[in-house]
Formats: C-alpha cells, structure tokens, sequence
C-alpha cells in the first residue's frame, strides 16, 4: 500500500514540473474525475484543465471552485454525450484544433443500473460503451498528443498518462466470452463487467507498446462516494459502507499520485526509473499497469496469463478496430 504521507509528499512536488500542463477529465463533472480535477488544480501551476461531460451547471460549479483553488487555472468545459464514438471523435477534434500536446487523459465515465442490453444509436450497449469503447476511442485518438508531451524538449513537461478507472482485476478473474465480445447475444450486467474489464486491460496493453513514450493506467478506486451519493435509494448504502471508504480529498490525493507518480513510468523510461512497478503483464515497467485503490500493483492472474498466451490482445484489439472501423469511419451501427 502506499501511504496516504507519501501520496502527499509527491502531490507536493508537482509545483517543480512546468507549467501549462493539460489534463482532460472524462466524466469530470462528477464524482472521481471531479476529485482528481481539484487536486491537479491545487498542486500544479496554470494547468489547462478539459472537463467533458454533459451537465454543464455542474461543470460551471467545478471551472468556478478549480479557479478558487488557482485562479492561474485555464478550464474549458465540453458538453457531449460520449456513450456515441461519434461524439468522442467531436471532442477530440476540438482539443485537437486547440492543443498540440496533452499531458493527461483521465477516464472515469460510466453508470449504474439494473436493466438489460440498451443499445445506442451505433449498435453497442449504452453501458459498456462507457465502460470500453468511448475510453478506448478517446486513448485511440489523442495518443499523438500525449506522445508529443512525453518528447516536450522541457523535461519537466513530458508528463505523459492514460489513467482510466474502472476494474482490472474483474477481467482477470472471470471467463471472456470470444464468441460474442460486444455482448450481442450474451449480455447480462456480469458478463458487461467481465467484457469491460478484460478489453481494457488488453486495450491499454496494446497500446502501451504502440506507443511507449505514455504510461496507461487501469485503476480500481475502491468504495468512494460520487454522483451516485445523491440517489436517495444509495444513500444508506453509502452510509452502510462508510467505515470502508474512500473520502473525496483522498481518492482524488490518490489518483492525482497515479496520474504523476514515476513508479508508473512509460514503457520507452522504465529502465532509468528506481522502484519502478510491475505491469499489468507481470513484466517490470512494462507501461501498462493494473492498480489497485491504494496504488499497489496487482499481480497478474493464472486467468489472465491463459487469455494473454490464447493471443488475447490480438483478438481483442482487431475487435475494437471493427467496431471504429464501421461506427467512426464508415458512419454506420456495429
């Protein structure tokens, strides 16, 4: 585990990195990626903060509290709804038109609920495209620009990190189905879990060795209050499970510590970086690690070395491919 004091001595050394960093908070009108937005605002200098959601009256009660905690603080607001890859490629055309680097991508986008298959417009399950694809798309996307950060000539510029939280160990320890990997006919809310978890597990994979210069985190948050907090069915959950649990400030001390940390350094710096970690693959620094709620490492799964040796990430990413290929390039419904 790593102690809340070290988390807080590395958050305090952010100041020394440059200044004018850009970070974009998928889901950052709630929840953890609010969290983590506050505390990368209060421990950086003029960052240039993306917040993309869809509630634009919480995302003005965020720019307004993100510049009370740094008035240096540069934030832009984009309302979209990111459950279409076609509204995640309108994003990232926007930030693209403004920015020629990115230093940070944090994803948290997701919701609860207890009903069945509820397709989109293009073809896929309103939740696991949440979960996956809108992630996957957005890593897909920008990864030009955070690899343009990680060669920033400043090297206290060359922050470089994908961190997308959700659940790593779910795909490691239950079966994927191959057959069906979009859960066409097989869908219940475990299998979504299942299927979510394992595609980004291999997804970041994937993309850790295609581009080696940015680090890509798969993080699970352990129990801490979000949006969900104000359903009044939850509350007494919430209330339940508070000795167990996770307090804003500190989930968002954390994943600040994960976003920045050089223990989960990219795959192209790992050999130079003392006490680097294990990746999600075993593999020392490999560049795509799997996390626990208190940063620590999860080692890998007999389950997870059976999918990896059966070409997993082959399969799993020429299946992502099919999906953009006839959503976002070809305009159509997979």
């Amino acid at each position: 585990m790593v102690s809340l004091s070290e988390v807080r001595t590395h958050n305090a050394t952010l100041s020394s990195l440059a200044p004018n960093l850009v970070a974009i908070f998928v889901g950052g009108t709630s929840g953890i990626s609010h969290y983590t937005a506050l505390e990368f605002a209060r421990n950086t200098r003029s960052p240039h903060i993306y917040l993309v959601g869809r509630n634009a009256a919480e995302a003005a009660k965020i720019t307004s509290e993100l510049k009370s905690i740094n008035n240096s603080s540069k934030v832009d607001f984009i309302q979209k709804d990111v459950s279409l890859l076609r509204k995640v490629d309108e994003v990232c055309k926007e930030i693209k038109e403004k920015e020629k680097k990115v230093n940070l991508l944090f994803m948290t986008i997701g919701y609860m609920t207890l009903k069945g298959r509820n397709e989109t417009e293009e073809g896929l399950d309103h939740k696991f495209a949440l979960h996956y694809y809108a992630r996957t798309r957005f890593m897909h996307n920008l990864a030009p620009l955070l690899d343009a950060a990680a060669k920033d000539e400043d090297p206290k510029a060359t922050l470089s990190r994908v961190v997308s939280v959700y659940d790593p160990a779910l795909g490691k320890n239950n079966d994927f189905d191959f057959s069906d990997p979009s859960l066409k006919n097989n869908f219940s809310l475990k299998n979504c879990a299942t299927h979510g978890s394992a595609l980004g597990n291999f997804a970041i994979e994937h993309l850790a060795k295609q581009w080696p210069n940015t680090s890509f985190i798969h993080e699970q948050p352990g129990i801490v209050e979000t949006s969900g907090g104000r359903n009044p069915w939850l509350k007494p959950l919430y209330a339940l499970l508070s000795p167990f649990s996770v307090s804003k400030k500190e989930s968002g001390e954390r994943h600040l510590f994960e976003a920045t940390a050089p223990r989960y350094a990219p795959r192209a710096k790992a050999e130079a970086v003392q006490g680097v970690v294990n990746g999600g693959d075993g593999v020392k620094g490999s560049g795509h690690y799997h996390l626990s709620w208190n940063g620590e490492a999860q080692p890998d799964t007999k389950r997870g070395m059976k999918m990896r040796a059966e070409g997993a990430e082959e399969k799993m990413w020429a299946h992502t491919s099919e999906v953009f290929q006839k959503i976002c390039e070809e305009g159509g419904k997979y």
